[in-house]
């Protein structure tokens, strides 16, 4: 099974001791956040859990640590942004994640990493002029580094018109512009462009629109067949294999203007307070009106042919 870390929070950024000592301990509790007495326990095994997807703005924490992952499968999506602490307050120095991204690119290997250039807006300081420079500049420091990039354009969802009102959508118009010139900069450093969940309007410039996190891009990573279970996806326009996420809503201390997952700053502050880097749950503990569910957990390998056999038969 494939267990995710990234939709909610970042967990490398801001719980890599505790997610440590879940996977030293072997299991992990995850709150409903519509149910927040139904909980769901996860085993953390490499015998059932076949991969764990991160989405990190900070990878670096994690680094200590990487030999407890050698044994599980691993995609690693890092996001690098043209952005000030204007806008991301607490993202550290982005020369500094150029490195870690190149470093963490060395330990898990080329297909097991991707670059999110995103959310993309359009401002009178981050101008398309702006962007464009930038993501040049990226893409070059980042060449051999990975064969994958996602960009998406802001979404004003409630959270983000609260705590980014001046954000404004970015045109069809400008997203076209702007997505065929980031397509030709990154073809030129070996990278193909992943839309996530802006439809397929810029499939006709080289960009690839089938989804950002495919079982594809699971199985590239590790080499192996995935045979898994159909879900339901979190939006209708995102094609992603999202499931069975351990992280919590408004607890990641980024504190991004832009982001969805969080409210404002003072509810994220202290709605991430409580946490304890040696319970079962990211936030909290057990309470007496839990009704925990162990979920029921197998490999989905299918086979013992591998992906990277089977090209390098061709």
């Amino acid at each position: 099974m494939i267990i995710n870390t990234g939709q909610r929070t970042d967990i490398p950024a801001f719980y890599s001791e505790w997610f440590v000592n879940r996977l030293k301990e072997g299991f992990v509790c995850v709150r409903n956040p519509y149910d927040p007495n139904q909980v769901n326990r996860y085993r953390l095994d490499p015998s059932v859990v076949d991969v764990i997807g991160f989405c990190t703005k900070n990878p670096a924490p994690m680094f200590p640590y990487m030999d407890l992952l050698k044994d599980y499968g691993q995609y690693w999506f890092v996001t690098i942004t043209p952005y000030g602490r204007d806008i991301e307050p607490n993202v550290p120095d982005k020369h500094r994640l150029l490195d870690d991204f190149k470093k963490l690119s060395g330990i898990v290997g080329v297909r097991s990493i991707g670059w999110r250039y995103d959310p993309i807006f359009i401002s009178e300081k981050y101008t398309m002029e702006y962007h464009e420079h930038a993501f040049r500049q990226i893409a070059e420091a980042l060449d051999g580094y990975t064969k994958t990039v996602v960009i998406s354009f802001i979404d004003l969802y409630p959270k983000v018109r609260k705590n980014f009102p001046e954000a404004k959508e970015v045109t069809k118009e400008q997203r076209l512009e702007l997505g065929k010139k980031i397509i030709t900069i990154a073809s030129a450093h070996g990278m193909i462009v992943k839309p996530c969940a802006e439809g397929d309007e810029l499939a006709a410039y080289g960009a690839d629109c089938s989804g950002c996190m495919r079982i594809r891009d699971y199985e590239t990573a590790i080499g192996r067949h995935l045979n898994v279970p159909k879900i339901k996806g979190t939006r209708a326009e995102c094609a992603c294999y999202l499931s069975c996420d351990i992280g919590a809503y408004n607890t990641c201390r980024h504190l991004c203007r832009y982001c969805y997952a969080n409210a404002e700053p003072e509810k994220v502050l202290m709605h991430s307070s409580p946490h304890d880097p040696k319970s079962p749950f990211l936030i909290g503990n057990y309470t007496s009106h839990d009704r925990i569910h162990d979920v029921e957990q197998i490999s989905w390998i299918d086979g013992q042919t591998s992906l990277l056999q089977q090209e390098d038969d061709h």
